[in-house]
């Protein structure tokens, strides 16, 4: 029955290769366990309740994605998709979670009708390709950075603006430490990097903690008090719904917030499928990509359940390609993949008490890395992109915000094109965006 639903044969695999395929794609993908916690809650929600709401979310989705598409991909809340909710949302725009929360709920609701309805095409190609770049690596620098100030190796300086943090403090030395032992790992190529570059760091905390070597006012990793439990926290549960009013009452804000999650949902979501179902020979002659289109369904339903539970956007995940590599390629990894996010939901005492903030510090700083990589295929002899490019990724950091970034750029973009005479290559999308993103900067609405 499995073999026939599934396709085993036709896909050249078997259950057990499937199952080591889902248990590796977990483990490469559940640092997002300790780093989304850790950075919604900035946002005023409970620690325990986004934890919660991150392995549900996760869970759901990926067996979704392995019963609707049979593609063996991991899905859970996006990086950069949960900077965008925390520190543009709510701590820029001064939105409320619930607000938040309404948005990642209605932008999934349009990802899902674009793709059902065939647009995803015509909107991916109208975007120019340089700028798509652009934010993805401007998202990278953005990741870092956070997670270099969460570590406290970058503090702010009212004379500098930023300067080094104390390197001898025990939260930033543990956190610089991590960030050695995981681009290591990675650099070497070692499968699940991040997830044991995270244990690794966190086992060397608790030893700062057993030695004395700590700080009051900061929280390092210590052996939990309690492994296991049931007294689950849902008070994050269906919080999008009371957020509808306050999201509403300023239309403008609300469509530029839409814009930016679709963008970045958009993008993140077509370049990490597209290159994994290439990986699984899933591209046929004649270029086309067999049950893509399910699988994007599939990660726009994935976005509505992280809404529901309680979380930033929930998207496919490039991680994904470490179960591949072994040889995973059906739905059953991303099931089983899925199954241990579900588990994990009774492990939240221990995985909270060990991957504090300077413990994710290193998984924030390689996954910007990753992100960042993509900077190599912008056109770096058209001085409009480069002014476009270097715009988006400067006002990104600076302005601590990923929308405003995406705004400049496209502002930039447009501009600098037209004053070379290329009008003809600007679409009728990125002149609306144009309009938007200029009486959104300028006239503050």
């Amino acid at each position: 029955m499995l073999n026939n639903f599934f396709k085993l044969d036709e896909n050249k695999t078997d259950f057990k290769t499937e199952i080591v395929a889902g248990i590796t794609t977990f483990l490469a993908m559940s640092y997002i366990l300790g780093v989304n916690p850790g950075m919604l809650s900035q946002t005023g929600m409970s620690l325990e309740g986004v934890f919660i709401a991150t392995a549900l979310a996760s869970g759901i989705a990926c067996i979704l994605m392995g019963l609707i598409s049979n593609y063996p991909v991991g899905l859970a809340p996006g990086m950069g998709l949960n900077a965008l909710f925390t520190y543009t949302i709510v701590l820029s725009m001064g939105l409320s979670w619930n607000a938040a929360l309404g948005a990642v709920f209605l932008s999934s609701i349009i990802f899902l009708l674009i793709t059902v309805i065939g647009l995803r095409e015509a909107i991916l190609n109208a975007i120019p390709d340089d700028l798509k770049l652009a934010i993805g690596s401007g998202i990278g620098f953005f990741l870092a950075f956070l997670g270099l100030v969460n570590g406290g190796i970058v503090v702010s300086d009212p004379s500098t603006v930023v300067s080094l943090g104390n390197m001898a403090s025990p939260p930033v030395l543990l956190a610089t430490i991590g960030i050695i032992i995981t681009l290591g790992l990675y650099v070497q190529k070692v499968p699940a990097a991040v997830f044991f570059g995270l244990i690794v760091t966190a086992i060397i905390g608790i030893i700062f903690t057993l030695i004395g070597f700590t700080t009051p006012d900061t929280a390092l990793p210590a052996i939990p008090k309690t492994w296991i439990s049931f007294n689950l926290d849902f008070s994050v549960f269906g919080g999008f719904i009371s957020g509808f009013g306050e999201l509403f009452k300023n239309i403008p804000s609300l469509i530029l917030i839409l814009f930016s999650m679709l963008f970045v949902t958009f993008f993140d979501t077509t370049g990490t499928l597209i290159p994994l179902a290439k990986e699984c020979g899933y591209v046929n002659e004649d270029g086309s990509t067999r049950g893509i289109n399910r699988a994007f369904i599939s990660d726009a339903i994935g976005g509505i359940i992280g809404a529901i539970f309680g979380s930033s956007t929930v998207t496919a995940y490039v991680e994904s390609a470490t179960g591949i590599g072994l040889g995973g390629r059906t739905g059953i990894t991303a099931i089983v993949t899925g199954i241990l996010f579900i588990i994990s939901v009774f492990l939240s005492p221990a995985i909270l008490s060990l991957f504090t903030s300077s413990v994710t510090t290193a998984a924030m700083v390689t996954v910007g890395i990753l992100m960042f990589v993509q900077i190599r295929d912008i056109n770096w002899d058209s001085l409009s992109t480069v002014a476009s490019v270097f715009i988006t990724i400067i006002m990104m950091l600076m302005s601590n915000s990923i929308s405003l970034g995406i705004a400049f750029g496209f502002i930039t973009y447009t501009i600098t094109t037209v004053a070379e005479g290329k009008y003809d290559e600007l679409s009728p999308l990125v002149w609306v965006m144009f309009v938007v993103f200029l009486f959104y900067l300028f006239f503050k609405l």
